[in-house]
């Protein structure tokens, strides 16, 4: 075997240049996926701070501030069930823990909702371990069954319990407060009063944006969140491929529980009642049904579905008892013509598939000849 020169053998090894510059990626609202989404992101806050002053009746607000709440519970099960292939049934559990615990802690203690707060995520991560550790090492439907069997047993602990009010519930949940001011306040800005309700949407809007939207959207695109979909996509290739499956789905499912109580702070402060009843198995499913819906593993088609979920009843009241029955054939009607979710994660948009990709230049390229032309005339009579 020839020996290498010294200067040879001691050179840096470095990569070879690219043959030709990549096209710079586009950034235009109607060029590029990344820059559509983001105007309709933008669209989608100015509609949020504009609905007040079209409409700021106690019944649109308190609907809107459901429909927000929806949508800050469905982006963490989208984290679970979307991103890491977690089939969770009990979700509303971690949702009647943050409600619960800062009930507890502002009626029984007298905390201010913002200091319950903290206390409230440390109760959900505790609540995540606690859960998650010894069941995320099932798969499949047998992790569907004991996340179920969770759900109840947070929902029947809680209906047994003097500290929670047993079946009555915990009742006189104050609002969110500041020093003297509290939201029940209200408050005044050039000449317009915003009164409790339209303050408490103003807050549950930016919480869902900020923490919810943004927050998941922004985990999903990391190294977490490419560890989520390989564990999602298979478990076993990923595990040989050295990522620790086990710590990425209790991460997972921590970061979902985490969301699921701050929610449930929310609706607790809404409400100012919380009871047993508010968290059966029923709200799991819905909410469950949303991520499906919307389309598991995407943002914006969560965010649509978790609308369509909690609005669609009220859209239809005027239909009386026949509203669940109409409710009920539309998501059938949707999951039958749009399998995959309304937007789901691999969506791309119509005039963006039509775009033949641009080739890469080939001038001072040699050509290179066809397979068979590199065939001598025996060869080639083979």
């Amino acid at each position: 075997m020839p020996r290498l020169s010294a200067p040879l053998r001691d050179a840096a090894l470095r990569a070879p240049s690219p043959l030709f510059d990549r096209q710079p990626a586009a950034r235009g609202i109607l060029s590029s996926q990344q820059g559509f989404l983001r105007a309709l992101g933008g669209l989608c806050v100015v509609l949020l701070v504009v609905l007040p002053f079209l409409d700021a009746s106690r019944y649109t607000m308190s609907i809107a501030t459901s429909a927000l709440i929806y949508v800050m519970l469905c982006m963490g099960l989208n984290v679970v069930v979307g991103y890491a292939g977690l089939l969770d049934l009990g979700y509303i559990a971690f949702f009647a823990v943050g409600a619960y615990i800062s009930g507890i802690l502002t009626t029984e203690l007298g905390w201010p909702m913002w200091a319950a707060l903290p206390a409230t995520i440390l109760a959900c991560v505790l609540a995540g371990i606690v859960v998650g550790a010894p069941t995320l090492r099932l798969r499949s439907d047998y992790l569907a069954i004991v996340t179920l069997g969770f759900g109840e047993i947070i929902r029947i602990t809680a209906n047994n319990l003097d500290v929670t009010g047993g079946p009555s519930g915990i009742h006189g949940i104050p609002t969110w407060s500041f020093g003297d001011w509290s939201f029940a306040d209200g408050f005044t800005v050039l000449g317009i009063e915003f009164p409790q309700r339209v303050v408490f949407y103003y807050f549950v809007a930016a919480i869902v944006v900020l923490v919810g939207v943004i927050g998941a959207g922004r985990l999903a695109r990391g190294r977490l969140g490419r560890a989520w979909k390989a564990v999602r996509d298979d478990e076993d290739a990923a595990e040989a491929m050295g990522i620790n499956t086990y710590v990425a789905k209790i991460t997972a499912y921590i970061i979902g529980a985490v969301w699921a109580g701050i929610a449930g702070q929310l609706m607790a402060t809404h409400l100012s009642a919380i009871s047993p009843n508010s968290f059966q198995f029923l709200y799991s499913a819905l909410i469950l049904m949303a991520v499906v819906l919307g389309g598991m593993g995407s943002t914006p088609g969560v965010i649509i579905g978790a609308l369509f979920v909690s609005l669609a009843p009220e859209l239809l009241r005027e239909f009386s008892e026949w509203r669940f029955l109409i409710f009920g054939v539309l998501l059938v009607v949707v999951m039958l013509f749009r399998p995959s979710g309304l937007w789901p994660a691999t969506a791309v948009l119509p005039w963006l598939k039509r775009r033949r990709p641009i080739p890469p230049p080939t001038a001072g390229f040699a050509a290179v000849p066809a397979p068979e032309d590199n065939l001598d005339d025996s060869e080639g009579t083979r």
